[in-house]
């Protein structure tokens, strides 16, 4: 079957090595989704699996929309009573990149009509809409004048791990986190530090590569699951075979802060992930912190100035790049930050610089080879 993996703009080529990995075939990266083919098996594996992917999509249709009239006839020819009882509940989402279409309500509200009216024709009376917990969720992609018709398989947005107690002042996306990990082609056998690690989002998600422990397996439903079509017997197989893969060692993870309210929030959704053995946490200022010995991969994403009020946003810039200078030799450090400017005050040559998206805000995620008795990269 045709399927596709939302994710976050740049993280594409990271999600497309994830669905090659899961024996995906036919892998085509598009802006902010991953369009591939598989079956049953692998929709659900998808959806478990994936630590950077948002949502997982099967597409019914595609289709030009050059109207309301001609969306609402595309949809009513669907066949819904054959994906949907009519006792269930159904919700449209519509994202629109369009300037025929400036807003996605009215596309969204023409779609459910039609679904709506289908059922009426077929069985005399319709399904109920339900926004927050639908049994079935469809998803309406408007690019141009061609739109595509999609079922949700998952649900709840993949990003949402059920690991998070608290969010803490300014916290990272799940996905955007994992995604970050992936990029910096960390392997189990380094330390991985986070000296601002607020509400401890980063290690989670290290700690849960490290151990090859699915993203989703705290969650108690997916979509696909209320589909007409579910099959429950191979649902618990590859549930089972992905909660078996047992880690070949832990790393060493430690997360730092100086807030003791950031690091109470991290400990809460450390233990809500079930991971309080295998990730440290200790009260410490940047500028004191002593990393192990040897290599290693430094990882955070400091304040900058966007959300988190921030003074003297040079000077504390400054300071973390004379950290990472006297103290931090033979590590790699990655800083994500919308604050490009600052960046600069780091003083430290960039051996790498990729664009991800914070929210709406553009980061550059940069990397920093630092090595002993020189701050230049080789």
């Amino acid at each position: 079957m045709q399927l596709i993996a939302k994710t976050l703009a740049g993280l594409e080529g990271v999600l497309a090595t994830e669905l090659e990995a899961l024996g995906a075939q036919h892998i085509r990266p598009t802006p902010r989704a991953v369009h591939f083919e598989g079956d049953q098996w692998l929709l659900y594996r998808a959806n478990l699996e994936l630590r950077t992917a948002l949502r997982i999509l099967r597409p019914l249709a595609s289709f030009p929309a050059k109207d309301a009239d001609a969306l609402y006839k595309a949809v009513y020819q669907i066949d819904w009573p054959s994906y949907l009882d009519v006792q269930g509940t159904f919700a449209v989402d519509a994202v629109v990149w369009s300037e025929v279409w400036r807003h996605a309500h009215f596309p969204a509200l023409k779609t459910k009509d039609a679904i709506a009216d289908r059922f009426r024709k077929v069985l005399g009376r319709r399904p109920n809409v339900d926004t927050e917990n639908p049994d079935l969720r469809v998803h309406l992609h408007i690019n141009g004048l061609k739109a595509t018709l999609s079922l949700d398989s998952s649900g709840e947005s993949l990003h949402r791990r059920g690991y998070r107690v608290y969010g803490g002042a300014a916290p990272l996306n799940e996905v955007l986190a994992a995604g970050m990990i992936l990029l910096t082609g960390w392997q189990a056998d380094q330390p991985l530090l986070d000296p601002m690690c607020g509400s401890g989002t980063l290690l989670i998600e290290a700690a849960l590569l490290a151990g090859r422990i699915p993203p989703q397996w705290l969650r108690k439903c997916f979509g696909f699951q209320r589909w007409k079509d579910y099959k429950p017997v191979i649902w618990e197989r590859v549930r089972k075979q992905a909660l078996a893969q047992a880690p070949v060692q832990w790393p060493l993870i430690l997360g730092y802060d100086k807030d003791p309210n950031a690091l109470r929030t991290a400990q809460a959704n450390i233990e809500a992930a079930h991971l309080q053995d295998r990730i440290s946490l200790e009260k410490m200022a940047f500028e004191h912190l002593s990393p192990p010995e040897g290599s290693g991969i430094l990882i955070t994403n400091p304040p900058y100035n966007e959300r988190i009020p921030l003074e003297e946003a040079f000077a504390f810039y400054k300071q973390i790049g004379d950290t990472l200078k006297r103290r931090f030799a033979g590590y790699d450090a990655w800083i994500l930050s919308a604050h490009r400017e600052a960046l600069k005050r780091l003083g430290l040559r960039p051996t790498r610089k990729i664009t991800l998206f914070n929210g709406p805000l553009e980061c550059g995620f940069h990397k920093f080879s630092l090595y002993e008795g020189s701050h230049k990269p080789h």
